[in-house]
């Protein structure tokens, strides 16, 4: 079984390179393009071998990802509540350039590889590698031979390491997102994963974007 992995179009918190977290936050203009281009990439795929299912966080920039994707290839859109991105407590909501000055003791902590500290009012790494692993190993058990599963560079990236660990070559070779100490999905990339395994055939891929 396939799955592609979606990352959610630009976001206007991606603009403004605020924390999101948990928030919910709309598109940006450049995110709805985006959307309608893994859009055409999905129907291109499902026309040579059609995707069962479509999966998404609730939260809209990736809800409204997902839902162009549905839109294309005609499939329903099912929404899972532990597909969300990290709740990032006290930081959701604030610009990443103020985070050291208004909370330096938990930036301190966080940035310290302590993958067990949990953000003040939110989750760990640890948390969030945990949950992510088991809502991809829950949809592989479907009875599908594919599916597209939209959600957020924190919760994707943080499931993988989990799953395939931290010293696969691709990614142990991949960029850091900053601050975050995981890998960089960029917006509206596709990676994806083969089950049984998990084998990953594809990493971060925008070959599908227009620039």
């Amino acid at each position: 079984m396939l799955q592609y992995l979606v990352r959610h179009g630009q976001s206007v918190s991606n603009v403004e390179e605020r924390v999101q977290g948990q928030e919910d936050v709309a598109l940006s203009e450049l995110g709805r393009r985006q959307a309608q281009e893994v859009a055409a990439w999905a129907g291109r795929v499902h026309a040579a071998s059609p995707i069962a299912e479509i999966w998404s966080s609730p939260l809209c920039r990736a809800r409204d990802t997902a839902a162009a994707i549905a839109t294309r290839i005609a499939r329903p859109l099912q929404i899972e509540d532990d597909l969300c991105e990290l709740h990032a407590g006290v930081f959701q909501g604030h610009l990443w350039a103020d985070l050291e000055v208004l909370f330096p003791a938990a930036v301190a902590r966080w940035q310290s590889g302590d993958v067990t500290y949990r953000i003040p009012g939110g989750e760990s790494r640890a948390d969030l590698a945990a949950r992510g692993r088991v809502m991809l190993e829950k949809l592989a058990g479907r009875d599908v031979p594919s599916m597209v599963v939209v959600a957020h560079g924190g919760i994707l990236t943080a499931a993988l390491g989990s799953l395939l660990g931290p010293d696969h070559p691709v990614l142990a070779s991949a960029a850091m997102r900053p601050f975050t100490k995981l890998p960089a999905l960029d917006n509206a990339s596709v990676t994806v994963l083969e089950w049984p395994g998990p084998v990953l055939h594809r990493f971060n891929d925008t070959d599908h974007l227009g620039g």
